[in-house]
């Protein structure tokens, strides 16, 4: 829907009734008979759960780089936000979302089992899917959530909810959240019925583009998620009432991760926060000398926050304190999310790199570079590792459609 009428004056004209019930191109698409979604929780999520923490003890990084194939033609538009990133099914297969609006699944030897178009808006897909019941979800810029079939790439339901979704879903008994923005610009947070697209829950006081992905702390009994007005919302989990906005001095664009009662997430105004879960108050910041548009990854084992900034360093940051640990030089902005494994941390920049480094101390293991900038989050699965690149700036500047410059899926490594 982009006819110049939103989402939210829709809903306004409307009287705010339920989008599974609107009529017109609001609402549940005529697509599918939907699909039973029953389990509590997903086996596959974006960040490793529903609170984004990045880290998988169990993992661990090959010792070199040593390219294994590459699938092309996944990232092919222009836009800089991060990409989005590969996950692994239960299978060991991997499912595959790019800015070219389809989404894969790839066998572990590079083969493709389907593809399938979820969209054709120019932005395509930045997001990361769920996955539970062996049904993945995943929204794209055209403002529509998508459900499909895992086995087959069929599609099983598709929600219009507005005008773009940039962030990643997160699925929890029965229901996916996400958060969608309108034109306005304006945005809201929005619950899905898993099983048909039905909306359950919906609040529209977040403002101002959210792209952020949100996080669930059930312990904490908190829902959290950033918004280009610089506010972090947070709501009550699980009976989703509106509890506290935290403000920073400029957008929260990445992705928010939840530890030991508090959120942590990155600003552009150069920030990285810790804030407590309860009443929004700010515990630390810390300063650095780029935007942070980077997701934090928050390792429980060590007390350690990881995050990127647009001055090309990742931190290694003391979550009680906020104090700096060690810090790597990445020869390029950081905007994508690191994965934290048993020993290393992951993280790709801008200078066409994923960087593997130590754990410890942020000394260089390894690197293996893409053709375009690296911004999605990397994963390690079955003692290899994948990531996607942004297509090549040759590509973009002649849309040659090169097979080697459009924006790949790498899979780099296979021997630990």
């Amino acid at each position: 829907m982009n006819d110049g009428v939103s989402r939210r004056d829709a809903l306004a004209a409307l009287g705010a009734v339920g989008v599974g019930t609107t009529a017109g191109c609001l609402g549940t698409l005529g697509v599918g008979d939907g699909v039973a979604v029953t389990s509590t929780t997903a086996t596959t999520q974006f960040r490793g759960g529903l609170q984004r923490q990045g880290v998988y003890p169990d993992a661990r990084v090959p010792t070199e780089a040593g390219p294994a194939w590459t699938l092309r033609g996944v990232n092919t538009g222009d836009h800089t936000a991060a990409k989005a990133s590969p996950v692994a099914l239960a299978s060991g297969d991997l499912l595959v979302p790019g800015d070219s609006g389809s989404l894969w699944r790839v066998t572990p030897a590079g083969d493709v089992v389907w593809q399938t178009e979820v969209t054709n808006a120019s932005r395509g897909i930045h997001g990361t899917p769920a996955v539970a019941d062996g049904v993945a979800f995943i929204g794209a810029y055209d403002g529509v959530m998508t459900a499909l079939d895992v086995e087959s790439g069929d599609l099983a339901w598709r929600a219009n909810l507005g005008d773009a979704i940039g962030s990643s879903p997160g699925y929890h008994d029965g229901v996916v959240y996400i958060a969608v923005e309108y034109a306005d610009p304006s945005g809201a947070m929005f619950g899905l019925d898993a099983s048909s697209g039905d909306v359950v829950w919906e609040d529209q006081r977040v403002t101002d583009h959210p792209h952020s992905t949100c996080a669930i702390d059930r312990d904490a009994g908190r829902l959290v998620v950033g918004s280009n007005d610089g506010y972090l919302y947070a709501w009550s989990y699980p009976d989703l009432e509106f509890v506290w906005k935290t403000p920073t001095e400029q957008p929260i664009k990445g992705p928010v991760a939840t530890y030991d009662g508090s959120a942590f997430f990155g600003s552009w105004d150069r920030n990285a926060y810790r804030v407590a879960l309860d009443d929004g108050s700010v515990e630390w910041t810390k300063r650095t000398g780029g935007l942070v548009m980077s997701g934090p990854s928050v390792d429980a084992a060590t007390g350690t926050v990881y995050v990127g900034s647009k001055d090309e360093t990742l931190y290694a940051l003391d979550a009680a304190s906020g104090d700096e640990t060690w810090t790597f030089d990445a020869d390029g902005a950081i905007i994508g999310c690191p994965t934290v494994t048993s020993e290393h941390v992951l993280v790709g920049a801008y200078d066409e790199t994923l960087h593997v480094v130590s754990k410890a101390d942020g000394e260089p293991t390894w690197g293996s570079s893409g053709v375009g900038r690296v911004t999605s989050t990397p994963l390690v699965h079955d003692r290899a590792v994948y990531f996607t690149d942004r297509a090549s700036e040759t590509y973009l500047a002649d849309e040659s459609g090169a097979s080697g410059t459009s924006g790949g899926l790498y899979k780099v490594a296979s021997a630990v």
